[in-house]
């Protein structure tokens, strides 16, 4: 009878330790899954911020608008990690005015090197809006496990920071929406 309790609760302990030893590799397989999709939202930003500057520096935009999303682009470049989602915004708003305008599309396209420069932007756009759906999809899949019982108790997670979600408006101008 001994032996036989003996063995059940030992079964039922390692048990338990291989369950809390999966969930703690779960949450650190999710920890990677979350790095990983803050620098693919990083270079997706940076690349953005890239092909503005260069649509900026193209003379292919009168000077006016080519100073607002330079500036927009140098300061979204440029910001600390506080102020990088609104700097960030205001990017995508700079683009929205600027690649809204009446004809803007048609104007470019009609350059020879505004088709490339149109459809790089195109790209780099997409790209961010993507990235910081799938990162976001990260950021709420780990808190998530976070803040579940085991991993709260345990401390499965460690030290790492709670994982905030990156609130940009990223909304692609209507005249790159439209193809």
């Amino acid at each position: 009878m001994t032996t036989t309790l003996i063995l059940v609760v030992g079964a039922i302990v390692v048990l338990l330790g291989v369950y809390i030893s999966w969930r703690a590799g779960r949450l650190d397989r999710m920890h990677i899954r979350l790095e990983l999709a803050r620098e693919s939202l990083d270079a997706a930003l940076v690349r953005r911020t890239a092909v503005s500057l260069e649509l900026a520096a193209s003379r292919l935009l009168d000077p006016a608008t080519s100073l607002v999303l330079a500036a927009a682009a140098h300061e979204a470049r440029t910001a600390g990690p506080e102020e990088r989602e609104h700097a960030e915004s205001d990017l995508s708003r700079a683009l929205r005015a600027v690649v809204d305008q009446e004809r803007f599309r048609d104007r470019l396209a009609d350059t020879p090197a505004g088709a490339d420069l149109l459809e790089e932007l195109d790209a780099a756009v997409a790209k961010v809006l993507y990235s910081r759906r799938f990162y976001n999809n990260a950021v709420g899949v780990t808190r998530t496990a976070q803040r579940r019982w085991l991993a709260r108790t345990l401390r499965l997670a460690g030290h790492t920071e709670y994982p905030a979600f990156f609130e940009i408006d990223d909304a692609p101008p209507k005249a790159l929406a439209a193809e």
